[in-house]
């Protein structure tokens, strides 16, 4: 048999068309749909069969398996789903991508696209001139989905002619006749053939045309296709090698989900096949067993009736199987990352507009939990533990009078300076590349704000800081008694905000939160009549009314700014960003 290297190039090439078809439908599917998709996704509930029912039509409407599966380990790396609810999904997606080997069979084998395929290139290529950027998605679409039937013409005249040269079938047939062996040989040849070629799409193409030009019988092909199964969980673990404990656990699920189902489906692989061969012959074809022609239809009705048996017998297992998942992959937090570090910011994040907002928010969510709310705390001269407490606060004001050493300053540039500037510059990096609709602009642009009042609280705090210092012991009792003031109005503007951001039934929290907010803004006119009547009363000295009217004002200040970050971080409702006078970062 005559069969040289030009000849494997061109099967090569073959593939590569096929290939970028594949790639070509499935991006412009993604850039015509995916926004919806993604929002459906990032919205999902706990149920596990509507998120089987997302997986499947994600994956039947942009025709990518891979590409849901990347989704969903990017979802789960920015903590927008659970690992059951990732779980689900990736079961819907496998059923999903048997809609590509049916679409293959029916327009490959059993319609002729070849005589079409060539002029609807140019039928799409028209399209790809509209100023319309839908329009000319929908071009690429119809190139991509000709692109692939040319490249199945291709791939099918590239394949060596075994009806001439009878001497290939020899060569197989050493290893089509060892009985479960066999399957195992083939299983890993379809599990190889989809690592490499990362398209499990492309690799079940190779194997409908294998069977249909005689390569191998049905059941080596469908010993492939359980191979298959194995090798496309490849892609999302790669992924996950450079994500966090969440993704790795979704791409481990992925793969044990998978190879479970092989398993069982091993035990019954014979009576299985002659089910499908059953049902083939009862819906018009010719037995698979007897006719080579006829393989691909039951090919195609084997990967669908193994994903849906497999899903529907595997989705009363999720929880167990998350919970093997968890012990394989144990949550663990980055521990590697300096104090000054982001913990939560990443380029893989910047894939997709929800994920990169997610990111955003929980690096926001971090900084003003783990920095801000202790840096004010410790500048009242209150520890955090007191202030999460249920101990009244004029008792924690009164037990607080033991000074701490804080330096705001060093704890500014150690604890926020940089992540904030990297939040900033994720932040834009965000709104400049990727499409984001006009409200998830707003949510970014809220997160900056947020992030911007967290700044202004640590300046406020940071000058306040140093007049408690000086009179928290003051052998004046009435500077004394206003400066205890000003720490209980602050300390139980961060208690409420506490129990706003975690308590359940938080309404009633976010109620106080709007009333102190309101509070804050008519306070300085109040509170400084009392300075006045203080000074007219000459119970404090001229520097200390200095000092106290200044502070006062930035407690205020401080008050309305650490209400709107709880607002804007915590708050599920819409937020009306005030256009005062922005106050610059501490230099």
């Amino acid at each position: 048999m005559q069969y040289g290297f030009t000849d494997v190039l061109q099967l090569i090439g073959a593939l590569g068309v096929f290939l970028f078809g594949m790639k070509v439908m499935s991006d412009a599917l993604l850039k015509l749909a995916g926004d919806k998709m993604r929002s459906i996704l990032a919205t999902m509930t706990s149920n596990r069969f509507l998120g089987i029912t997302t997986g499947f039509l994600i994956t039947s409407v942009i025709q990518s398996s891979s590409a849901t599966t990347l989704m969903v380990v990017s979802f789960s790396n920015a903590g927008l789903l659970t690992l059951t609810e990732a779980i689900s999904v990736i079961m819907g997606a496998n059923i999903g991508t048997t809609i590509t080997a049916w679409l293959i069979t029916i327009l490959g084998f059993k319609v002729s696209m070849s005589a079409i395929a060539l002029p609807l290139v140019g039928f799409g290529f028209a399209f790809t001139f509209a100023k319309k950027s839908k329009t000319q998605n929908i071009g690429s679409f119809i190139i991509g989905f000709a692109l692939i039937f040319i490249g199945l013409q291709f791939l099918k005249e590239a394949m060596p002619d075994i009806k001439n040269n009878p001497e290939i079938l020899s060569f197989l047939s050493r290893y089509t006749d060892l009985g479960y062996l066999s399957i195992l040989i083939f299983l890993f040849i379809g599990t190889v053939l989809t690592v490499v070629i990362q398209s499990s799409s492309a690799t079940m193409a190779l194997t409908l045309i294998m069977t249909a030009e005689g390569w191998i019988p049905f059941e080596m092909a469908a010993a492939m296709v359980l191979g298959e199964n194995i090798g496309t969980t490849i892609t999302a673990n790669l992924a996950a090698i450079v994500a966090n404990y969440r993704a790795k656990q979704t791409a481990r699920a992925h793969l044990i989900f998978n190879i479970i189902g092989v398993i069982w489906m091993l035990a019954l692989f014979y009576p299985f096949l002659r089910l499908v061969s059953w049902l083939s012959v009862q819906f018009g074809s010719n037995s698979p067993y007897l006719s080579a022609a006829a393989i691909p239809v039951a090919i195609s009705l084997f990967h669908t009736m193994f994903n849906i048996m497999n899903t529907f017998l595997l989705v009363w297992f999720v929880k167990p199987i998350a919970k093997v998942v968890e012990r394989v992959v144990p949550k663990r937090l980055d521990t590697t990352k300096a104090v000054d570090e982001p913990k939560f910011l990443t380029n893989n994040a910047l894939k997709y507009p929800e994920t990169a907002i997610a990111t955003l928010i929980k690096e926001s969510k971090y900084l003003f939990k783990n920095a801000v709310f202790e840096i004010v705390a410790h500048a009242l001269n209150i520890h955090r533990e007191d202030i999460k407490s249920d101990l009244k606060l004029k008792k924690v004001i009164k037990k607080s009078n033991i000074l701490f050493e804080t330096d705001i300053r060093t704890l500014y540039t150690t604890r926020i300076k940089h992540i904030y500037g990297e939040i900033i510059k994720f932040a834009t990096k965000a709104q400049s590349t990727l499409s984001l609709t006009e409200t998830q602009n707003n949510e970014v642009a809220e997160i900056k704000a947020a992030n911007r009042r967290m700044v202004e609280v640590i300046k406020d705090v940071n000058e306040l800081s140093r007049n408690i210092e000086l009179y928290l012991n003051s052998n004046n009792p009435h500077i004394k008694k206003e400066y205890d003031k000003l720490r209980k109005k602050v300390a139980k503007v961060l208690r409420v905000i506490y129990l706003f951001r975690t308590e359940k039934d938080n309404n009633k929290y976010y109620e106080t939160l709007k009333k102190l907010k309101d509070r804050a803004r008519v306070n300085k006119q109040t509170d400084n009549l009392e300075i006045n009547n203080l000074i007219r009363k000459d119970l404090i000295t001229v520097e200390m009314a200095s000092s106290l009217v200044n502070d006062n004002d930035n407690v205020n200040d401080m008050i309305k700014n650490l209400i709107i970050v709880a607002e804007l971080l915590y708050g599920k409702r819409d937020t009306i960003l005030e256009n005062d006078t922005k106050k610059a970062p501490i230099e």
